[in-house]
């Protein structure tokens, strides 16, 4: 078993994680606010893009194959290296389910 810091860039806040663990689970035992709600890698609500290190996460259904190098869902993220991540930041595909015009509303809505 390894350890690793993980450092959220912006916020000061920074933990040790084993590679045995998931990222979300040191951050609820560290007191750290990471939102999180469905804990099984699909709703992204934990996503944190990655800025600097490695993780594995294998079960993170949610990701694109292409978003898992660049995003972790702490969830599911097992650290494999010293990681900086800047949290609340969302993979595109989730930027893509909602259609949103130039002043911010919703097109989609606005069709109706």
């Amino acid at each position: 078993m390894t350890d690793y810091t993980v450092e959220f860039v912006g916020t000061g806040e920074t933990i040790t994680v084993s590679d045995k663990d998931t990222i979300l689970s040191r951050c609820i035992e560290e007191g750290i606010a990471q939102e999180f709600s469905c804990r099984v890698g699909m709703c992204l609500a934990c996503s944190a893009e990655i800025i600097e290190g490695e993780v594995t996460q294998p079960a993170a259904r949610g990701l694109t194959d292409a978003e898992r190098e660049d995003y972790a869902l702490t969830c599911m993220a097992r650290p494999q290296s010293d990681l900086k991540l800047d949290r609340g930041k969302y993979p595109p595909s989730i930027e893509d389910e909602v259609d949103v015009d130039a002043d911010g509303t919703d097109a989609a809505a606005a069709d109706d």
